[in-house]
């Protein structure tokens, strides 16, 4: 063999293990074991909305999906794990409205959400609604804003972290209420639920799921939904919009992403499956009776609408000035 034919032999097969490497990087299902992310502890919303996806998933592509809660930092701890995890395929995230579009223009993220994360569907979306102890003694959203006014600064509200939806919900309502609840972040909703119901808290902005159960049985107080329209699903509590202040939304959701450098052909059918289960019947019916709302989307579709709800909390965020504190 002269240098020559040496030369292309050896090109040959550079580019024979590249291709091989590239083929298995986009391999479906990928051969090792797939891990769907939560950014919350278990038992809240996400938890039992990412349960029963992963469950569905893993059926269809016949390999378990299996759910990994890293709660903390109002989840922000799971996408910076997610953010630096081997982009085949393997690894995705249930994503929040918090650490894509809000904490990044609330504090200094070593991961940038439209760089380092690559957006497949959207998931879920929902209200929040708000939540008081009975011991408050308050049955409506204006005796809780009297019982603010009446106690500045004395009145506190739970969130999921800082930067999460309820955190800004709770914001948004001292602007437009002009009162000064004082923001207390927990690690998911689960803990911050344990608290309200322990009466160390006074309310929460909290996902119907985790909140209806103890409604329903008196333990806690619904004071208004934070959505433009009544759900459903809660026919019979009152919006913050109707319950004197118009134009008030403040929605919650869920939406999956992977690794920023996964491939493109993964990505593309990691959506095509995903929409596939949120668009199943009995999924869409479970979703719904936990209050859950399916939202499956294209990846384009996906990605502007994460971009128009960054510039949309990024303005309050600005005017509020609010901090991570």
């Amino acid at each position: 063999m002269n240098k020559r034919q040496l030369l292309r032999a050896t090109a040959l097969a550079a580019s024979s293990l590249l291709l091989a490497g590239t083929a298995a990087a986009q391999e479906f299902p990928p051969k090792k074991p797939v891990t769907l992310v939560v950014g919350f502890a278990a038992g809240g919303a996400a938890d039992a909305a990412a349960r029963l996806i992963a469950k569905k998933l893993g059926e269809n592509i016949g390999q378990s999906v299996v759910v990994d809660n890293k709660g903390g930092a109002g989840g922000n701890i799971a996408h910076q794990f997610v953010a630096n995890a081997a982009p085949d395929g393997s690894v995705l995230l249930f994503g929040s409205v918090g650490p894509l579009t809000i904490a990044p223009h609330l504090m200094k993220l070593s991961y940038d959400p439209f760089k380092d994360l690559a957006p497949i569907s959207g998931g879920v979306n929902f209200p929040n609604v708000l939540v008081v102890h009975k011991g408050t003694g308050v049955k409506t959203l204006a005796e809780f804003v009297q019982l603010s006014k009446k106690k500045p600064g004395s009145v506190d509200f739970a969130s999921t972290g800082a930067g999460s939806a309820s955190h800004l919900a709770g914001e948004l309502f001292n602007q437009r209420a002009g009162i000064d609840m004082v923001h207390v972040p927990y690690k998911g909703g689960a803990p911050a639920l344990q608290d309200l119901l322990g009466e160390r808290i006074a309310s929460y902005f909290a996902a119907p799921p985790t909140a209806m159960p103890h409604v329903e049985t008196g333990k806690l107080i619904p004071l208004a939904t934070t959505g433009l329209t009544r759900p459903a699903y809660l026919p019979n509590i009152p919006t913050v919009a109707e319950s004197g202040f118009p134009g008030f939304e403040a929605l919650n959701w869920y939406a999956f992403v992977a690794p920023g450098k996964t491939p493109a052909p993964l990505l593309d059918r990691w959506n095509k499956e995903i929409v596939k289960v949120l668009n199943d019947p009995g999924v869409k019916e479970a979703l719904l009776k936990h209050g859950l709302t399916p939202q499956p989307t294209t990846r384009a579709e996906f990605t502007a609408f994460m971009k128009k709800e960054s510039t949309q909390w990024a303005a309050i965020i600005k005017e509020r000035k609010l901090t991570a504190d």
